[in-house]
């Protein structure tokens, strides 16, 4: 069936509904003959006005449909479009998201090994000036216990020699400094 003949049947539906509404409207003591005349010229007036209608508004209405429905399709095709590019680029920024966070965990894990490394550095420098401080300060505790000793032993010369004048003072005579003289020049002679 083509559109030509779905208008007509249309038109004559529409026709016989009115025709089905007008005797019900009309009063049940009118002539039936003159009933019949009126309601046929309605029928008349009224499928003149659709032919009218129909004749000059079917290719407005048509056209102005045709171009809704391509407005339509469009509209439809232009959102599928933009839908698909949001999607594509929805796609690309989750995964430069993904490398950013893989980015961020990487460069993380760095900074920590980082200083990891650098707290074992810290802390081998820290040991290593520790012994170099003990050992100074053994080397320092030698050297002051060396010099005390020097001092202890510088006093005890002095006071053994104070001793020795002392005693020499109290117990050494003029006789035993010639003695002395005679055996000093004696040792002398025999070396020459």
């Amino acid at each position: 069936m083509n559109a030509k003949n779905k208008t007509l049947i249309g038109a004559l539906v529409l026709v016989v509904l009115s025709c089905g509404t007008a005797f019900a409207a009309a009063d049940a003591h009118v002539d039936s003959g003159v009933l019949l005349k009126d309601f046929l010229y309605r029928l008349l007036n009224f499928s003149i006005v659709v032919a009218i209608l129909v004749y000059f508004l079917k290719k407005p209405i048509r056209n102005a449909l045709s171009g809704r429905r391509e407005d339509i399709e469009n509209a439809l095709a232009e959102a599928k479009k933009v839908k698909e590019e949001a999607e594509a680029k929805f796609a690309e920024y989750d995964k430069k998201l993904d490398q950013a966070t893989q980015e961020i965990a990487a460069i993380s894990a760095s900074i920590r090994k980082e200083a990891e490394m650098e707290k074992q550095k810290i802390i081998e420098n820290a040991r290593e000036q520790a012994t170099k401080i003990e050992q100074d300060a053994e080397k320092a505790a030698a050297l002051e216990v060396a010099k005390a000793r020097i001092s202890l032993q510088q006093e005890a010369v002095q006071l053994a020699v104070g001793v020795a004048e002392d005693l020499l003072k109290k117990n050494f005579t003029k006789d035993d400094d010639s003695r002395l003289i005679d055996e000093y020049m004696q040792k002398v002679g025999e070396l020459h």
